[in-house]
């Protein structure tokens, strides 16, 4: 099937997810839903971004325990108490500002989850598996704090 370009149709929204600790796994599944519902685009595919290198989003189930294993396997590939040298305020001289805090872990741990998610949309709803949930992932956990989250659908 071609599809013209007339028909081709893109949508973008902002999500501000509030955290208030870290690791914190927070569902964010029905707000992108009913973006993709309200957009009116039938098939195509919907981008959920985080704009921050300390909050990542995922694709998992959302399982209790399950997110406790999660944590505690994010804090053994970047334990919270180790050496980071982006935590050395002495040395370092770059992306400084008034209320920087030591997160080099949060950014090592945002290694293995990543800022996207990508989800087909199939006759108007995210094609997820039966427990597949999205997640914004807080990981810097000096203070809770509003993070933006950009959903932008596309397709016909």
């Amino acid at each position: 099937m071609k599809v013209s370009e007339a028909s081709f149709k893109t949508c973008l929204t902002k999500l501000y997810v509030e955290s208030t600790t870290a690791p914190e796994f927070i569902d964010i599944t029905d707000r992108v839903a009913e973006f993709v519902k309200s957009s009116r685009i039938q098939n195509g595919f919907a981008l959920v971004f985080s704009r921050h290198t300390t909050a990542a989003i995922t694709i998992q189930e959302n399982e209790p325990l399950l997110l406790i294993d999660m944590a505690s396997a994010l804090e053994r590939f970047s334990p919270k108490n180790t050496h980071y040298r982006h935590n050395d305020f002495s040395v370092r001289t770059v992306h400084m500002h008034e209320d920087e805090c030591p997160n080099g872990h949060s950014h090592c741990q945002h290694l293995v989850l990543g800022s996207s998610e990508n989800i087909p949309v199939v006759d108007g709803t995210m094609a997820l598996g039966q427990w597949q949930r999205i997640f914004m992932v807080e990981l810097d956990d000096e203070k809770g704090t509003d993070r933006e989250i950009l959903v932008q659908v596309m397709g016909v």
